[in-house]
């Protein structure tokens, strides 16, 4: 984590602005849908989704749905470099009401609860008065992948581009809590963002990390990503980041921090995004009862080849260039294999540039294949030496996959 001092307002404000969209262009959509599909075959189907560039800061997505947004980046976009443009960086909001203007100059943060003193900061406020420090991490859906469970599960039909990789600016939650000062006997901190239901009585969604997680000096409060201002989809003006942990922890558009005396019981927290209680393989089996569950915390392990493609043709008899990316999930990345023969045996891979423990890290190999059809298959193992598993796992909210991915080519 890299640290910078606090910056003086006008300098804050100048930085933030130059990099936002303008105020009155903080709109969710441009007008109507592109007509351009892209391959995204799913077991169950469809084989196809839409692309759209209808949304304002984004260049084309696929649409998962419109209101709420759920857009997936292309797979693409993950050969492209190590962090996610911004323009691509894929989108997911629980409720349909989401602000469609928001002003940084008057849009605050509350910390309430279990503290000495209330307090209210405007994104400018943040900047002024707190050391600022920068983060690489990976923000991943607890669903992403989830279009590939079987049986089918209830949920947004991702693919794989659920996920994305940036550099986060902005202040430690504990320096912000530090200053509300929490009292003794706190035991939870629970986020709520400006997003809310468009029915009466449906809970805000509110997500609570252990106040110890909470203050640990990595969590922290971002305005900014890849050195730009969060765009609207993404947060705009600040957001939480906890690097390390499933995306439903990442409050979006924060809007309400509370210091909690008690755990944290509303239906984000329980019965909603919870898993089997055998992390890391968060399984069970379609229809089992009596499993006890959790709610979800810690990213796994999780690789991919970026080139080639599935269905591509290779030259045979002479080194061919595989490359891909991987992340450790709640720690860094010490391995990445691929493997020939399903998994019987495993060759290195040569490591990219360490951009931090939560980063995207890529890596690349040559091979040598001979004439005809073959599999390619990749695991990365973490520092704490946790693997990809062979076969994936199951659960009723299509929650954590993180088998081992391959792809198939032809050598000609």
């Amino acid at each position: 984590m890299q640290r910078y001092p606090a910056m003086p307002d006008a300098r804050a404000r100048r930085a933030f602005l130059q990099t936002a969209a303008g105020l009155g262009a903080l709109v969710l959509m441009r007008g109507g849908h592109a007509a351009q599909r892209i391959e995204l075959p799913l077991p169950g189907g469809p084989d196809g989704r839409e692309l759209t560039g209808a949304f304002a800061g984004k260049r084309q997505m696929i649409l998962q749905r419109t209101r709420p947004p759920l857009l997936e980046t292309p797979f693409s976009v993950f050969d492209e470099g190590v962090f996610t443009p911004v323009d691509r960086f894929y989108v997911r909001w629980h409720w349909a009401d989401i602000p469609t203007h928001i002003d940084p100059r008057t849009f605050k943060m509350k910390i309430s609860g279990h503290v000495e003193r209330e307090l209210e900061f405007t994104v400018f406020d943040l900047m002024q008065r707190f050391e600022h420090v920068e983060i690489a991490a990976v923000n991943q859906c607890s669903g992403n992948s989830r279009g590939f469970f079987q049986p089918r599960v209830p949920g947004g039909q991702w693919g794989n581009g659920a996920m994305g990789n940036a550099r986060w600016t902005g202040v430690r939650l504990k320096d912000v809590l530090d200053a509300a000062g929490v009292k003794a006997g706190a035991v939870q901190v629970q986020c709520e963002g400006a997003d809310r239901p468009p029915v009466a009585d449906a809970p805000n969604l509110k997500k609570s990390l252990a106040i110890d997680h909470a203050r640990d000096g990595e969590v922290m409060i971002a305005w900014a990503m890849n050195g730009q201002s969060l765009p609207l989809l993404n947060g705009f003006p600040f957001r939480l980041v906890v690097p390390g942990w499933y995306a439903t922890y990442w409050t979006k558009m924060l809007q309400h921090v509370r210091v909690l005396t008690e755990p944290d019981t509303n239906f984000w927290m329980h019965p909603a995004y919870e898993i089997p209680d055998n992390w890391p393989r968060a399984d069970m089996k379609p229809g089992e009862t009596g499993v006890g569950m959790v709610p979800i915390n810690r990213l796994v392990p999780r690789s991919f080849i970026t080139k080639p493609v599935s269905g591509a043709h290779v030259g045979a008899g002479r080194p061919q260039p595989v490359r891909g990316i991987a992340f450790g999930g709640d720690t860094g990345v010490k391995a990445v294999q691929l493997s020939l023969d399903g998994g019987k045996t495993w060759i290195d891979t040569e490591l990219g540039p360490d951009h931090g423990k939560y980063s995207f890290r890529q890596w690349r190999a040559h091979l040598t294949l001979p004439r005809g059809a073959h599999t390619i298959s990749v695991r990365c193992t973490n520092s704490d030496g946790l693997q990809q598993p062979l076969t994936s796992n199951w659960n009723p909210g299509g929650f954590m996959r993180n088998v081992v991915e391959a792809v198939t080519v032809l050598a000609v």
